[in-house]
């Protein structure tokens, strides 16, 4: 069984390489055209392209894969795997492979359909999370079920972290599903709508931290918000970026202090910050604008956070 395989980022690439390492036959690579980055804006390779290419493989980049279909076929594919490719792809490309055309989805359907399923489940933090492996269709993510493969979200897991894991989930759940696809075995389970959500692309705007949010709320904006764009606050001119933060109990006699408030500046005790219901947080490694990263007891040796700041809310 030949196939094209289809993705763009870092996340794409421990399936294919699972594919390679069987000793399955792949025809040919289809990413996203190459992108600037950078302030300089370096047009450069998506990691998928990158390994592709170590690997000796045929990369196909179509700005609208639509617009490419005779390319698409002449790939000659018996079959099409999807991982985190970034387009919809139309009714005459899911015709073009007589074995169909198969999507490596990081959510356990119909849960966390659409752009950011990882991040999301980090963000409203979800307990488990996991794999499915469907048939793709016209619509976002509502394609049959043909195996989904479980996995717990760590408490302080964090977004990057997850994702690496899920991609080596991803490797194992396309290894099982190819030999099902190539023997026609394939037992498929429709989606429920009922329980079904759909995420949307995050961005900067939904990374600032408000502290009027229940400690865990917090903590799970932090975890959720890296390695990107970062979760951060302001107070008084300083931004500081926060990559890691821990619920923690409110220091003696701050029990009234306002959201946001600095509750203790002490490399000790730590940088503890005031949130709603009553709660705290200690931001255990941040990153002043311009600076380097940092523990949170180091940061504060600089004294660059006072007790009794305020960071908006």
């Amino acid at each position: 069984m030949k196939i094209v395989y289809a993705g763009t980022p870092q996340f794409a690439v421990a399936p294919l390489k699972a594919i390679l390492d069987a000793g399955r036959e792949v025809t040919g690579v289809v990413v996203q055209p190459d992108k600037p980055q950078g302030r300089k804006g370096i047009l450069t390779p998506a990691p998928l392209k990158a390994f592709a290419l170590e690997r000796g493989l045929a990369v196909f980049q179509p700005r609208k894969l639509r617009e490419e279909l005779p390319a698409l076929k002449g790939l000659g594919g018996d079959v099409m795997i999807t991982c985190a490719y970034g387009q919809i792809l139309s009714a005459e490309t899911l015709e073009l492979f007589p074995k169909g055309v198969w999507n490596l989805h990081a959510s356990l359907l119909p849960k966390y359909r659409g752009a950011s399923p990882i991040q999301s489940a980090v963000l409203d933090g979800e307990r488990e999370t996991g794999v499915t492996v469907m048939k793709t269709a016209q619509g976002l993510d509502t394609g049959e079920i043909l195996l989904s493969e479980r996995t717990e979200i760590g408490e302080r897991e964090t977004f990057g972290e997850l994702s690496d894991r899920l991609s080596l989930l991803a490797a194992t759940a396309v290894l099982k599903a190819l030999p099902l696809i190539e023997s026609g075995q394939v037992f498929l389970t429709a989606q429920r709508e009922e329980g079904a959500t759909l995420t949307k692309k995050i961005g900067k705007e939904q990374a600032r931290i408000d502290f009027a949010l229940s400690a865990r709320r917090v903590v799970d904006l932090v975890r959720g918000m890296n390695p990107e764009p970062l979760a951060y606050t302001e107070a008084d001119g300083l931004r500081l970026n926060v990559f890691r933060a821990e619920s923690a109990p409110r220091p003696a006699g701050t029990e009234g202090a306002a959201a946001g408030e600095v509750l203790s500046d002490s490399p000790k005790a730590g940088l503890i910050v005031a949130c709603g219901e009553g709660e705290a947080v200690r931001l255990d490694e941040v990153q002043a604008a311009g600076g380097k990263r940092m523990k949170g007891s180091d940061f504060l040796n600089g004294r660059k956070v006072k007790k009794g700041q305020v960071f908006s809310c």
